[in-house]
């Protein structure tokens, strides 16, 4: 036995207490796993769909051994049960990043559009893992869809607070914010038919969609409504 080998032993032992830097270590080394097999599921369900993403396949796109798996989660369905959400998460946090220093309700919505087609081409295997979630994995499009529209929502009260979107009440931005979320998944949908997975949205589309929100949601009353 090495002494490192034994080291590793002597620290495993029943009522050995871990230094503060193993622990640490250990800990990191879990987060990646879990990350990898996060990130490994992702793939398989772009490829296969939930349906036929087995543990297997999971783990062996991981390389890691089956019985790994259950170490991290209970069963596939919970691991399932926070996939989108944990994606979903990435993607905004790159619309953040995007948006950083950038002011003015229209050019920062120009913005969203693009760092969300962006990330949809970056990672294809996102938009069968959000599609098929509603059915597969109810519990995650609910926690995705409420928080994706909960930022929006702040975002559009954010704007109206700064002067923008006056034609609006504050009761009216959530449905508001469904229709610029909804608009954003259509417009993918129908490009990724016409033009395959993959191939990037091309800039007039985007300058349409612009076009459009200006003219839809720019000032149309000198009395806005109240509330």
């Amino acid at each position: 036995m090495t002494d490192k080998t034994a080291t590793d032993a002597a620290a495993d032992r029943p009522g050995r207490r871990l230094s503060d830097g193993a622990l640490q270590a250990r800990a990191e080394k879990a987060a990646r796993v879990r990350e990898q097999l996060m990130v490994s599921a992702a793939h398989v369900v772009g490829e296969h769909g939930y349906r036929d993403a087995s543990v297997q396949r999971i783990t062996a796109d991981a390389g890691l051994a089956q019985g790994t798996f259950y170490l991290y989660f209970a069963s596939r369905q919970a691991l399932f049960d926070e996939l989108l959400p944990h994606f979903g998460l990435a993607m905004l946090e790159q619309v953040r990043l995007r948006s950083e220093g950038v002011h003015g309700f229209f050019k920062l919505e120009e913005i969203g559009m693009k760092a969300v087609v962006e990330y949809l081409h970056e990672n294809p295997w996102f938009w069968r893992l959000l599609n098929e979630a509603e059915v597969e994995a109810p519990l995650a499009w609910q926690r995705h869809h409420d928080e994706v529209t909960r930022r929006y929502i702040s975002f559009l009260k954010r704007a109206r607070a700064a002067g923008d979107l006056t034609g609006y009440s504050v009761p009216e931005l959530a449905t508001l914010a469904q229709l610029l979320v909804a608009a954003r998944d259509y417009i993918y949908r129908t490009h990724l038919t016409a033009h395959g997975r993959g191939k990037k949205v091309p800039a007039a589309l985007l300058k349409t969609y612009r076009k459009f929100i200006e003219n839809g949601l720019g000032p149309r009353s000198t009395n806005p409504p109240k509330g």
